[in-house]
């Protein structure tokens, strides 16, 4: 089933369930006002929204309306955890390759994950505000998923089980100032603003084949001003399973129902695929000619994040955002 939540003057939007097309949704009202509390509740609200939604696919869903995305919020408008893993690691040792820095050997069997802020997500549609172009903006397109209660100390195999929902991701970026937030040599923030998603959730049985149990097997399409960016697949090259992502980051703590995990920029070592950031397109003009050529976001540009099934039909509905200058 898809899930989306849409605006109702609150801060965490009303859930609704929508159709496979992504043409029609109906008010989950008697289920579960919000995504957090279907979530919450999920091995009781679960079956009953997946009856919603068989409902809807047939045209038997009473009060069925029109689905918007320029209605949706992200899928959890707030949520009580997001961490960021960077589970495609030939793309970090892109990132530090043009630098000149050699590769720790343990970046590839010890995944790296920060926390980001996830208390005011944007959804798909709504502009990205940002105070200056000198920031250095960039796009990072990724898929999520959300869990349930996931115990602590979870192994690799079991944390598969507790992936509820897969969404994708624009995890912006402050390029600019990322430099000196890692030289403090206590992590990212200002250079991490608010991540958007897409305008649907999607629990894994919709991916049908490309769902393995940890990873999502189809290309991500990224366009920046219409021109395609990438399309690189993000089931290859990703060297972090999602199950690989959970049990590392409950190592120490639980995750609480509603938790987001992100895989990081998807990123293919067959660079004909294209890029999901701009950081690696700047990476590869620098190693081929000493200098990039591609500027960061200006005010203005518009990135579209996008998913298809084999038969060419939008999975997720599209994340389409313009950058803009803040207020």
């Amino acid at each position: 089933m898809k899930l989306a939540t849409l605006r109702d003057g609150t801060r965490d939007g009303r859930l609704a369930v929508v159709s496979r097309d992504l043409a029609a949704a109906a008010w989950a009202d008697g289920i579960a006002k919000t995504l957090q509390q279907a979530l919450d509740d999920w091995s009781s609200t679960a079956p009953r929204l997946a009856g919603l939604a068989a409902a809807l696919d047939s045209g038997s869903a009473p009060g069925a309306f029109s689905f918007d995305p320029k209605a949706a919020m992200a899928p959890l408008p707030r949520g009580h955890h997001w961490v960021d893993g960077s589970a495609y690691v030939n793309h970090v040792e892109l990132v530090r390759k043009a630098r000149g820095a050699e590769m720790p050997e343990s970046f590839w069997t010890d995944p790296l994950v920060y926390q980001g802020g996830s208390d005011d997500f944007l959804g798909p549609t709504q502009d990205a505000p940002f105070a200056s172009e000198d920031w250095g903006i960039d796009l990072e397109a990724e898929v999520a998923v959300v869990t349930d209660d996931v115990p602590m100390s979870t192994d690799a195999l079991a944390a598969r089980q507790h992936i509820r929902l897969v969404m994708l991701v624009n995890d912006w970026s402050l390029r600019n100032l990322i430099p000196g937030e890692l030289a403090k040599g206590f992590g990212f923030y200002q250079s991490k603003p608010a991540t958007a998603f897409s305008p649907v959730a999607v629990t894994p049985d919709e991916l049908g084949e490309a769902w393995d149990g940890a990873k999502l097997h189809l290309p991500i399409i990224v366009h920046l001003n219409d021109r395609l960016l990438g399309r690189p697949n993000a089931g290859m090259d990703m060297t972090f399973d999602f199950g690989q992502l959970i049990a590392h980051v409950t190592k120490t703590r639980r995750l609480g129902a509603g938790a987001i995990v992100g895989s990081g920029t998807i990123s293919n070592c067959d660079r004909s695929l294209g890029s999901c950031c701009l950081a690696e397109l700047r990476m590869l003009e620098t190693l081929a000619r000493g200098t990039p050529a591609t500027p960061f976001m200006k005010f203005g540009d518009r990135v579209r994040i996008e998913m298809l099934d084999p038969g060419g039909h939008s999975i997720f509905g599209a994340i389409d955002q313009r950058v803009v200058r803040s207020a």
